[in-house]
C-alpha cells in the first residue's frame, strides 16, 4: 500500500491542532523565516503545509513532522559534526529530507552550506537559492539517472556540488549521510537496495557515517499505521537486530574491506495523529529506531 494518500476521498483532513513547536523549534523557525510573532509563524507554516499536502498526502506532512529538528535529537549527530574538525570540506547529504529543515539545522550548527546537498523549501524558510545556496539534486533514488552504481566516474577530484545533476559523481565521496523518515517508505527488498546505494556514496574512511531514524518494531515485520478517516497504511519495519544484520552482513559483509560499527535502538513515541493515541495498545504504539553506520 502507498505511504501517502493520493485519493481525496480517503486522505485524512489536515488538523491544525497537531501543530506544536517546542522552544528550540520556535527559535529555529523565527530565526530562519524572520517571523517573530507566534501566530503569524503558525499561519505561515500551516499555509505551506496545506500546499505540500495537496501535492503529496504524506502523514509526516499532516502531523507537522517537517517542523521537528530530528537530526539534532539523533545520538549520531555529534559524530557527524565532528567530521568538520577532522576533514577538509566534508560533504553532507540529507536524503529524502522533505522540506530540508534538518539540513538547515546542520548549517546553523556549522556545516558549510556549499558542502551540503538536499532539497530545501525556500517557500517555508522565506529564502532564495542566493541566500541559501545548498545544492539541490532531484530524482528517484532507485533510478540510475540519479545514482548509477556501474558508471565510470572521475576519481581525480570532487566536482563542484552546484554543477551536479546526479549523485553518481559523488560515489565514495560523501562523509555524512542523514536519512530520517525515509527507509520506512519502502518494502524490505527496496530498503536493502537503498542501503546499498547509500553505502556506495559513503567515503570509505574512518569516521564516515550514515545515520537517521525511522519507523521500526521490536521484532521485524509489518505494522498498520491507522490515521483518522483512513483504513490504514502498511509499513514494513526492521527491528534493531535485523537492521544491524542488514548492514554488517549484506552491505558491509565479512568479505568487504570496509568495516563498520552499527548502532540501533528503539524509542517509543507518541503519535497524536493515530487513532486511539496516546492509548498504549499494540495497534497504536509507534517505535522509532535511532541508528548509525560508521566506518571503523
Amino acid at each position: 500500500m502507498a505511504r501517502y494518500y493520493a485519493d481525496p476521498a480517503t486522505k485524512p483532513k489536515l488538523d491544525p491542532a497537531l501543530y506544536s513547536l517546542d522552544p528550540d523549534e520556535s527559535t529555529f523557525f523565527q530565526r530562519l523565516t524572520g517571523i517573530n510573532d507566534h501566530q503569524a509563524l503558525k499561519d505561515h507554516i500551516i499555509a505551506v503545509q496545506a500546499k505540500a499536502y495537496d501535492i503529496y498526502g504524506y502523514p509526516c506532512i499532516r502531523r507537522f513532522a517537517f517542523t521537528k529538528l530530528k537530526i539534532a535529537r539523533l545520538p549520531a549527530y555529534k559524530k557527524a559534526l565532528q567530521l568538520l574538525q577532522e576533514r577538509k570540506d566534508p560533504i553532507l547529504l540529507d536524503i529524502g529530507c522533505c522540506f530540508g529543515n534538518d539540513l538547515r539545522k546542520a548549517v546553523l550548527d556549522g556545516w558549510p552550506v556549499q558542502n551540503a546537498i538536499a532539497p530545501t523549501s525556500n517557500r517555508l524558510f522565506k529564502s532564495t537559492p542566493e541566500t541559501f545556496p545548498a545544492s539541490f539534486i532531484q530524482g528517484d533514488v532507485f533510478s540510475s539517472k540519479l545514482l548509477d552504481l556501474d558508471a565510470l566516474i572521475d576519481e581525480a577530484a570532487t566536482p563542484p556540488l552546484n554543477s551536479l545533476t546526479s549523485l553518481t559523481p559523488l560515489r565514495h565521496r560523501i562523509s555524512a549521510i542523514h536519512a530520517s523518515a525515509f527507509f520506512h517508505l519502502f518494502q524490505e527488498d527496496r530498503q536493502l537496495e537503498l542501503a546499498r546505494k547509500l553505502a556506495a556514496l559513503l567515503l570509505p574512511k574512518k569516521g564516515s557515517i550514515i545515520f537517521g531514524a525511522h519507523g521500526s518494531l521490536p521484532v521485524k515485520g509489518f505494522r498498520t499505521e491507522r490515521i483518522a478517516n483512513s483504513s490504514g497504511v502498511s509499513m514494513f519495519c526492521h527491528s534493531p537486530d535485523s537492521w544491524k544484520e542488514l548492514w554488517t552482513t549484506q552491505i558491509f559483509g565479512p568479505d568487504q574491506d570496509v568495516k563498520v560499527d552499527v548502532q540501533a535502538g528503539l524509542v517509543e513515541v507518541q503519535r497524536p495523529d493515530l487513532l486511539g493515541a496516546p492509548v498504549a495498545t499494540e495497534d497504536v504504539k509507534f517505535w522509532l529506531m535511532y541508528w548509525s553506520v560508521q566506518v571503523l
